[in-house]
């Protein structure tokens, strides 16, 4: 494990962290309060858990020097709206427990990446096929995951 890896999985983990302790203190009514782009709170807490093998994945190929290719944001947008429909009703226990195995297991997989893996970079369709490199997939997707929808629960909670 290098030091880089690990300040990555580091905060990887409080972000986590923090959206299982923000999302274990909310009511029912809270739980299914919508957020700005119209999904439930529950629904985003379940998304971050449900994403971090997919943007862990991308970020280990890229590792490898292996580009992200043909994924749109379109694509990314009907993922979402799949997974907001078929999660509509997922439970505070089942979000939490998927954040919390997700979440280690994502900070494990980015812990066993070098600091080569983390420097190598191809391009990124997402990203107009930018050449980056995984330490920025993993920055851009898996650790900002979380922070980027507890601030949105946060908002939606005022």
């Amino acid at each position: 494990m290098g030091k880089r890896s690990n300040l990555l999985a580091e905060r990887l983990e409080k972000g986590a962290k923090e959206l299982e302790t923000l999302a274990a203190g909310l009511t029912d009514a809270q739980w299914q309060k919508r957020v700005k782009d119209g999904r439930k709170v529950g629904v985003l807490v379940h998304h971050v858990a449900n994403m971090y093998p997919l943007e862990i994945q991308l970020a280990q190929g890229l590792s490898m020097g292996k580009p992200i290719a043909g994924v749109t944001w379109d694509d990314v947008h009907g993922m979402n709206a799949a997974h907001a429909k078929e999660f509509d009703g997922v439970t505070k226990a089942d979000a939490i427990a998927l954040l919390k195995k997700n979440a280690a297991a994502a900070a494990e997989a980015i812990r066993a990446i070098d600091d080569a893996g983390l420097d190598n970079f191809a391009t990124i369709s997402l990203n107009a096929d930018a050449p980056l490199s995984c330490q920025f997939m993993l920055e851009d997707h898996a650790v900002r995951h979380s922070f980027h929808h507890t601030a949105a629960i946060r908002a939606a909670l005022k």
